[in-house]
């Protein structure tokens, strides 16, 4: 692996290993098992494609974060110039706070978040994100099904990952509702859909 530094714009992408059986789970009975791990995988790809997109533009580093698998699977897959990481134990907020608090302590200044379930999320988006954490404490990108397929931070919130039932339609006016409560400044990204069940393909 090539060696890496994480600089002061650091994007950390939250994926899953393409097992058929493990993932997308909830698009099974629309694609079975092996088209759902195809449609993670092609999702994952594309998302990747975007973020190199985004780094021809700017200075970011970026970390992808990972569960199922192994470490060899996923180089194999995505190339040997990423840095990957396990997402470790705990619930979606859990690992996501992990993952921030990692980057900051490295000395990030503008830290993102992004899962690959989103195939409208592009290298603009993204670049407008970072722009946006100039200004904002927080910047948020609203998903149709009441989530948020962006979160990116100037410092880490703990409080912003705990509390919450993740994968419900409460996701991002809970997250907004605790932000306000923190007095934090929010910007706000374009809505956009993310593909998680049979209806949203």
């Amino acid at each position: 692996m090539i060696p890496w530094k994480q600089l002061k714009q650091h994007l950390i992408i939250f994926t899953r290993y393409p097992e058929p059986g493990k993932t997308k789970t909830r698009l099974i009975p629309a694609l079975g098992e092996v088209g759902a791990a195809n449609l993670q995988k092609q999702m994952t790809e594309y998302t990747i494609s975007q973020v190199k997109e985004l780094q021809k533009m700017s200075n970011v580093s970026v970390e992808v974060r990972f569960t199922g698998g192994d470490l060899q699977g996923m180089v194999n897959w995505l190339g040997n110039d990423l840095f990957y990481q396990f997402q470790g134990e705990g619930d979606l907020g859990e690992r996501m706070e992990r993952s921030l608090t990692n980057a900051f302590s490295q000395n990030a200044k503008k830290v993102i978040i992004i899962g690959t379930d989103c195939p409208d999320l592009n290298s603009q988006i993204l670049a407008t994100a970072f722009e946006q954490l100039e200004f904002f404490n927080l910047v948020l990108g609203p998903a149709v099904d009441g989530g948020y397929y962006l979160i990116g931070l100037q410092q880490p919130r703990a409080e912003l990952f705990t509390n919450i039932h993740w994968g419900t339609a409460q996701v991002f006016a809970k997250t907004v509702e605790i932000a306000q409560n923190l007095a934090l400044s929010i910007g706000y990204l374009p809505i956009l859909a993310d593909i998680d069940r049979p209806e949203d393909l």
